[in-house]
């Protein structure tokens, strides 16, 4: 008892009892069960929320990946949504393929990885079923024209309208969001892609009628064809969009082909803070170079984002 007391391993309770003190790092402990408590859920206002409802904590797969693997290793994730094991996998440094049968999913991959390891990231992997060429995307279209869709918003960076797979879209396809004006709410680009044939001047009469009911600011048509001469006239019509923040001026309606996509080119908008997804947090390991594999093909109507506001 002296030699407790002097190495301070007692403790005294109210009456004067002794108790002996234990610390955990002396203790051999218990293996980790089944049953893990010890992790926050992702619920609203978590700082890596992104909006999937499937989203699992990066701690836990942290700790699965951790456990059952070395830096080196392949981490394989068939069905990974939002990415969440993929992104632990690179923040690990391991290398990783990730499948998914949507293009919904492999956009808000792409957007997720950048947004933790910042645009070099892209340099690091390797996306394959997307389309490549006007062939590819054409055969796309006519498989599957809401994928087709999918695909052509995630080129501009823009989210698929939660209701445009039910059919009632409302001339809506996708929408991307930004803020130009301090203090300011955010304003929005409301996107229409047109995979067929037949794409004509009515259509732009559509968006900008879509424009004036939503309040929003600039409009987009995403078509397979080239405009029409008429169509290019209606657009210009529409006037432009003057940013408050910095007087430039972006034409109000606008028209890409996917041509023009696959070659670059981008919509025009203020783009002093894009707020279309909400963004991952930063990481703080050291970025690590891996093999990617996200693969997309078909629809699944589960597992969508929800909208980010």
């Amino acid at each position: 008892m002296r030699e407790f007391a002097a190495e301070g391993r007692l403790r005294h309770t109210f009456d004067g009892t002794p108790e002996y003190k234990r610390y955990l790092d002396e203790m051999p402990g218990v293996p980790l069960q089944d049953i893990w408590t010890d992790l926050t859920p992702i619920v609203a206002g978590t700082a890596e929320r992104l909006g999937y409802p499937t989203q699992k904590p990066e701690a836990l797969l942290e700790r699965i990946v951790t456990a059952s693997s070395n830096e080196g290793d392949v981490v394989l994730d068939p069905f990974c949504g939002c990415g969440t094991a993929i992104a632990v996998a690179q923040k690990l440094k391991r290398r990783w393929i990730g499948i998914d049968i949507t293009h919904l999913a492999v956009n808000l991959i792409k957007n997720r990885l950048r947004d933790h390891f910042g645009e070099e990231v892209g340099k690091s992997y390797e996306i394959i079923g997307e389309p490549v060429s006007v062939t590819d995307a054409a055969a796309l279209a006519k498989q599957d024209p809401f994928q087709f869709q999918s695909w052509a918003l995630g080129l501009v960076g823009a989210r698929v309208a939660t209701s445009a797979k039910k059919g009632a879209d409302k001339g809506i396809d996708g929408r991307l969001y930004f803020h130009d004006e301090k203090g300011g709410k955010s304003k929005q680009v409301i996107l229409s892609v047109k995979a067929g044939e037949n794409v004509n001047v009515a259509h732009i009469r559509d968006l900008r009628g879509v424009l004036d009911r939503e309040k929003a600011d600039i409009g987009v048509l995403i078509s397979m064809e080239k405009p029409s001469k008429p169509m290019v006239k209606e657009a210009a019509d529409a006037g432009s969009y003057k940013s408050p923040f910095t007087e430039q001026r972006f034409p109000r309606i606008q028209i890409l082909t996917v041509k023009q996509l696959l070659e670059g080119n981008q919509i025009a908008y203020p783009r002093l803070l894009d707020v279309t997804y909400k963004k991952a947090p930063k990481t703080r390991e050291k970025q690590a170079v891996n093999m990617a594999l996200p693969l997309g093909s078909t629809q699944a109507d589960e597992d969508e984002p929800e909208e980010p506001f």
